[in-house]
């Protein structure tokens, strides 16, 4: 089972979204905790919302007061709603939540049913619930509850000593076309994507970008794709790289056929339920991009922002690091497109400081990489295969092949000594 626990500011938010789920009837509420029942066992946002105020008007310091928390048994565990019942209550009685409001709601619109919890960090004393530890005890928790009711354990990746470092792209270090090398060779051996747009969201995180080029060759029309890497302005910096540099993998045509494949696989994948249900609960948690980009960050996925001049949000792509798939807002839902999020996020008043924090990397618009929602997920950052987070917990990833040492002016160089001695034999 996974728990993943979401913080936030909006508590209307948060319980909307799962009433939305009950008055639809793809969910139900399973347990409430210090909320009044009613009579008829109908329940409203509002009705809920009431029981909170007094734990949030006792400590209007916090920031992220609020907590939305799924626990997500694997599809294959028949749960029963009594077990349901009693998996919330042991997990919130051990997380220290026991004596707080809090909703138990159970899903049932994707295929894996789960449930989800709404809560307060805030004691009506006004005290916070320590929360530095989270991470760790909810997945010992889970651990505990697995074979406690004999759920089937969560998959855990081993991790290679021998992996190395995904970096990201630093232009005043030199030795670009390396740094540009060590990415994009392999890259798109292990992340899914659909178009070049997609494919560029991913590549932003470590500074690189592509472009299409087209021109003429012996009378016949020639397409193909450049690389250029990007400054922390996200503004292009130094001459750009054929793609050829970097073996065929690399090239358009060679993309293009990914692109292809993936359109017709990507209907299909089985997380995009739960990824959906994972943005939206981030969504009605969050008072601003800002939160709403740390929210899904902590949850191992990036978002990519696009702004025009008139700063209108235009395109919005997440980055899911657990599935490895790339997805544009609108082919997971109308509510997760560019216009559905800029109409949301449209109404609370952004200063500018803000604007030009969250501006996305294309067409020279800023990317700030000391903020935390700007930065690729610690499944990047990791040494030894262990990447660190802010908790103090270790997690471990493992996707890197063993050969991304490679000398790539070495590997060009052969290349384009195997061209040199085919040119010789056709003479």
């Amino acid at each position: 089972m996974i728990a993943k626990i979401s913080k936030g500011e909006n508590l209307f938010g948060a319980i909307s979204y799962n009433q939305q789920k009950v008055d639809k009837e793809n969910g139900k509420v399973l347990l409430t905790n210090k909320i009044a029942e009613t009579s008829d066992n109908q329940y409203t946002t509002n009705h809920f919302i009431r029981h909170f105020q007094p734990y949030l008007a006792a400590n209007i310091k916090t920031e992220k007061p609020v907590r939305h928390i799924s626990l997500n048994p694997d599809p294959t565990d028949k749960v029963s709603d009594d077990n349901f019942r009693k998996m919330a209550e042991q997990y919130m009685r051990e997380m220290g939540y026991a004596n707080q409001p809090f909703l138990v709601f159970k899903h049932t619109d994707i295929e894996r049913t789960h449930i989800h919890i709404v809560t307060t960090c805030v004691e009506l004393s006004g005290k916070k619930i320590p929360d530095r530890f989270d991470h760790k005890r909810s997945m010992d928790i889970c651990r505990k509850l697995e074979k406690e009711f004999r759920l089937k354990p969560a998959t855990e990746q081993k991790s290679n000593k021998q992996d190395l470092i995904f970096k990201v792209v630093e232009f005043n270090k030199g030795n670009i076309k390396s740094q540009v090398a060590s990415v994009i060779r392999y890259l798109p051996k292990h992340y899914q994507f659909q178009t070049i747009g997609s494919y560029n969201a991913l590549l932003s995180l470590f500074n690189i970008t592509a472009e299409k080029v087209t021109g003429e060759y012996e009378g016949r029309q020639k397409n193909g794709l450049v690389y250029f890497a990007l400054n922390g302005q996200g503004e292009k910096v130094g001459k750009p790289f054929k793609s050829s540099l970097f073996g065929k993998e690399a090239g358009l045509q060679h993309l293009e056929g990914l692109f292809q494949m993936q359109k017709e696989l990507f209907p299909k994948y089985p997380s995009k339920g739960a990824l959906k249900q994972t943005i939206e609960t981030a969504l009605n948690i969050s008072g601003s991009i800002k939160s709403f980009k740390e929210q899904l960050i902590s949850q191992g996925i990036n978002v990519v922002i696009r702004r025009n001049e008139d700063n209108r949000i235009y395109g919005v792509t997440f980055i899911d690091h657990q599935s490895k798939t790339v997805w544009n807002g609108s082919q997971l839902s109308k509510d997760l497109s560019a216009n559905a999020i800029n109409k949301r996020f449209n109404d609370i008043t952004v200063t500018q400081q803000e604007s030009n924090n969250e501006k996305a990397v294309y067409r020279n618009k800023e990317i700030e990489r000391d903020h935390p929602e700007n930065k690729p997920h610690e499944l990047f950052e990791f040494l030894n295969g262990e990447s660190k987070l802010d908790d103090g917990f270790m997690e471990s990833f493992s996707f890197i092949p063993q050969n991304q040492g490679e000398d790539y002016e070495e590997l060009d160089f052969a290349r384009r000594m195997k061209k040199k001695n085919r040119r010789k034999k056709r003479d």
